[in-house]
């Protein structure tokens, strides 16, 4: 999946080494179009804080129960300075407003 299908959780799983729980934004446009990039990611990233304050996260994957959660964004192409780690700081407290927390990197794989 991709920030382009925002309803549908790309992956879940949990991390080895912590025990937390990872949902896993797979990120795979270019930054030609920064702001529509933005609010792809922004629409997706608020999709995945609905599924987990809804509880419907408990539901799908129910090792989550009792475990640290965190929206984990892998990005295809690393994301250009200026707007887009201005957006990325932003959501990140956003997110741990909500009792989440949110990461991100670029995919070790090359484009």
């Amino acid at each position: 999946m991709s920030i382009d299908h925002p309803k549908i959780v790309d992956a879940i799983g949990t991390e080895r080494a912590t025990g937390d729980v990872d949902l896993t934004i797979a990120d795979q446009r270019d930054w030609s179009d920064v702001v529509a990039h933005l609010r792809a990611l922004q629409e997706k990233i608020n999709s995945y804080l609905d599924f987990l304050e809804s509880g419907d996260v408990f539901r799908e994957y129910p090792a989550a129960k009792e475990k640290k959660m965190k929206i984990l964004i892998i990005f295809r192409y690393p994301p250009p300075a200026g707007d887009a780690f201005v957006f990325l700081a932003r959501a990140e407290e956003f997110v741990r407003e909500r009792g989440f927390g949110l990461a991100y990197r670029v995919s070790e794989t090359p484009a």
